[in-house]
């Protein structure tokens, strides 16, 4: 034997858990499962044990000691359950606890047809499904705000971008819509994560079921799972929803990221046309002047680090064997509660943001009439009410242009005549051009169906009322039947 592997193997030991394994593993993962998965665990227990009653695997009188351990045992302080290396995880511990109480063989037989691994996969589930409905219920929140404000900015023009240039004028509602609809795919996407989460791996033990007549879908309704993973082995080693909830995490923040960027040019002192509340900005330290809209900065930065955490969802699953691995289990689930509980922060900011700031309409409607963003209304006038070819309508617009950036003129400072002495072929009318400069009426003609025009806009309104409205009942009431769920294990 070495020097080297005798020295360490006298200080780490020799037998199982060495001291390292102990100290960079198991007390890690330990307090891991103790802060995430401990209600959970006593939730399978119950239902586990009350269906072994029922399908008179277990006596009466066996699943009434077993749940009077359970239930004395999750009443514990939480500070009670400490690492001991004689227990190689929480798993164990509690198991030993209920055998103190109840004795050991009918502990054991609380795990009748159960493994840890259709157990902790289950665990997972139920924590999980609870982080997505916080996060829908929250997200439908800040949904309902931006319809909210888009309310008092039906009329409020604003100059859109494209390739963060002036490209058209739009109003502020038509662009909180735009921001409220993309939202609401991703309460979506959050919904067929939850959907899929929500199924029962229970009964498919460590990957083949089991030869004991137990009910999978009996401990799937006292759950409250909508459904069973029905293959057992599917049950054990899928990671799809893991995968589903981690990347519905990193398409919410990603999305939403783009937009809180766009808030921050916004709320720039040159750009000036949204002001964050006092209450969410700070001072600089030695520049009184400043109002620096750091919950904005804040957001921003903690969506990109709950996307870092989807992406290592994605990342730990990435090329593991299709079964039974701790890949997807203790060392990865605190990345997506870590994700979910940064994603909650942001959803939540962004609410007090967007529920309080103002909107400078008078600088937005200067800005929407400058850059001669409402060129692109005379090349329709041209081909629309003056017969004119698109293409050359198109080009004639293009040169109006370049002349009045020539003569360092906006298109409202040109006179009627000046254009049509450079358009020649046609003679557009006073009336025509005031309208052609005017980034209102631009907006108003815009009544096709989803554009900026205030009727469809006042529609649209209308109808995400509902839409959100709609979630946020579904909402509450899954929340209600799984806190009733909780209740009723409780009483068991």
């Amino acid at each position: 034997m070495s020097k080297l592997k005798a020295n360490f193997e006298s200080e780490d030991g020799i037998g199982f858990p060495g001291k390292t394994y102990v100290d960079e593993l198991l007390k890690p993962v330990f307090k891991d499962q103790h802060e995430y998965l401990f209600d959970a665990m006593f939730m399978v227990h119950r239902a586990h044990t009350t269906m072994l009653k029922e399908q008179k695997i277990i006596t009466e009188e066996e699943a009434k000691e077993i749940i009077h351990g359970v239930k004395k045992v999750s009443q514990m302080n939480k500070e009670e359950f400490q690492y001991d290396p004689v227990y190689e995880d929480l798993f164990f511990l509690v198991e030993s606890k209920i055998a103190e109480l109840i004795g050991p063989d009918l502990a054991g037989k609380m795990h009748i047809a159960k493994s840890r691994n259709d157990m902790g996969e289950a665990m997972y589930r139920l924590v999980i499904r609870e982080h997505l409905l916080e996060l829908i219920a929250h997200t439908q929140a800040l949904g309902q705000a931006l319809v909210e404000q888009s309310k008092h900015h039906v009329d409020n023009v604003m100059p859109a971008h494209t390739h963060t240039q002036p490209a058209q004028p739009t109003t502020f509602a038509h662009y909180l819509l735009a921001i409220s609809d993309n939202l609401y795919r991703d309460v979506q996407r959050l919904q067929n994560a939850y959907d899929v989460v929500n199924r029962s791996p229970m009964g498919a033990a460590a990957i083949t079921t089991t030869a004991f007549p137990i009910n999978r879908h009996r401990v799937e309704e006292l759950l409250g799972f909508k459904g069973i993973m029905e293959n057992s082995y599917d049950a054990i080693a899928t990671g799809d929803y893991l995968l589903e909830s981690g990347l519905s995490i990193v398409s919410l923040m990603t999305n939403m990221g783009r937009w809180i960027q766009e808030f921050l040019r916004m709320a720039s002192r040159e750009v000036g046309l949204l002001k964050v509340s006092d209450a969410y900005v700070q001072v600089s330290s030695i520049m009184p002047q400043k109002r620096n809209p750091v919950s904005l900065e804040h957001s921003r930065a903690l969506a990109s680090s709950a996307v870092g955490e989807g992406l290592t969802i994605v990342q730990m699953i990435h090329n593991t064997p299709y079964g039974d691995i701790v890949d997807t289990e203790d060392d990865l689930q605190p990345h997506l509660y870590e994700g979910f509980g940064k994603a909650l922060r942001v959803v939540k900011l962004m609410r007090a943001v967007i529920s309080t700031m103002s909107f400078n309409k008078e600088e937005a409607r200067n800005q929407a009439a400058m850059n001669m963003i409402t060129i692109t209304e005379l090349a329709d006038v041209l081909a629309r009410d003056y017969d004119v070819p698109f293409r050359e309508a198109h080009g004639l617009s293009s040169m109006v242009a370049k002349k009045a950036s020539s003569l360092n003129k906006e298109l409202y400072e040109l006179k009627v005549d000046e254009v049509n002495g450079w358009i020649q072929t046609v003679e557009i009318t006073e009336e025509d051009w005031k309208a052609i400069v005017d980034p209102q009426q631009f907006v108003e003609k815009r009544s096709i169906h989803g554009g900026p025009n205030s009727k469809v806009v006042k529609d649209m309104i209308e109808e995400r009322v509902e839409k959100w409205r709609t979630i946020d009942e579904d909402a509450k009431l899954e929340m209600k039947r799984i806190e009733g769920i909780k209740l009723d294990l409780d009483k068991i």
